[in-house]
């Protein structure tokens, strides 16, 4: 998939970047002309890959490579009201 959007950025004259994994996705990365970074992603495989769907959203999960920065990155996070009703 990702080789595929590369060839069709590399046949309009621009230099896409080799496909990077983000766990959650892969992505290709690119210049216009103007400078602006464009991201391509794919969809999978996704954020059921290591939540179930019925809590997806309800804690922060982390890439494997961040996991070590837990800590560090929890303490910059503002505190979120999750109270749901009325």
């Amino acid at each position: 998939e990702e080789d595929a959007l590369r060839h069709v950025i590399e046949q309009v004259g621009l230099s896409p970047s080799p496909p990077i994994d983000r766990f959650w996705f892969r992505s290709v990365y690119f210049r216009e002309p103007g400078g602006v970074l464009f991201e391509l992603a794919t969809d999978g495989p996704g954020f059921s890959r290591d939540e179930d769907l019925v809590s997806l959203g309800e804690t922060l999960v982390l890439p494997p490579w961040l996991e070590s920065r837990r800590e560090q990155i929890e303490a910059g996070l503002p505190t979120l009201d999750t109270h749901v009703g009325a």
